[in-house]
């Protein structure tokens, strides 16, 4: 009888061994799956490469410093600055006659370039540039650059002690 027994042992100390065996091979298994899908989901993704084009729509005339039309007071003129086209960046030459309500002192202006929000329904400030000057009038210009923020613009020149003149608006595509 102990031949029986130690026999008994064996086949099942085999067996538990085997059930141990293949419960170490099922989580080896599924830890290498895991770490090779957590692997592929770190992967970085390829990247997309985006073309950004310009394209202007006229509102006014044709705005070659060169070219365009005499500056007036009372009103704003707005072109764009040829060859300034790189890319999404666009450059305008705003341009207008201040008349000096007071030669012998200084007035002060400001230039403002807006930016329509359909949100509220209003011209926001894009950004500003002062300047001023002493004498009787002048004929005052300036550049301002939209870099990549395609919408509806108008330049405004506010001149100290009279209302604000405004330019017909202008649209930046990009």
């Amino acid at each position: 009888m102990a031949t029986t027994r130690s026999s008994a042992v064996l086949v099942s100390g085999t067996a538990n061994t085997a059930k141990l065996f293949v419960a170490a091979l099922a989580f080896t298994g599924a830890y290498v799956g895991f770490s090779a899908y957590d692997t592929a989901s770190s992967a970085p993704r390829p990247t997309q490469t985006v073309t950004l084009s310009a394209r202007e729509l006229p509102i006014t005339s044709s705005l070659s410093p060169r070219t365009s039309q005499p500056a007036k007071a009372g009103k704003v003129s707005v072109s764009a600055l040829p060859g300034s086209d790189t890319g999404c960046v666009k450059t305008f030459v705003a341009r207008s006659v201040v008349v000096n309500p007071d030669p012998d002192r200084t007035v002060m202006y400001d230039w403002r370039l807006a930016r329509w929000s359909a949100d509220t329904h209003t011209w926001r400030t894009y950004f500003v540039d002062y300047d001023g000057f002493a004498g009787d009038e002048r004929t005052v210009d300036w550049r301002p650059r939209i870099s990549a923020n395609p919408g509806w613009y108008r330049i405004e020149l506010n001149v100290e002690g009279t209302r604000t003149v405004k330019s017909d608006r202008f649209q930046v595509s990009c």
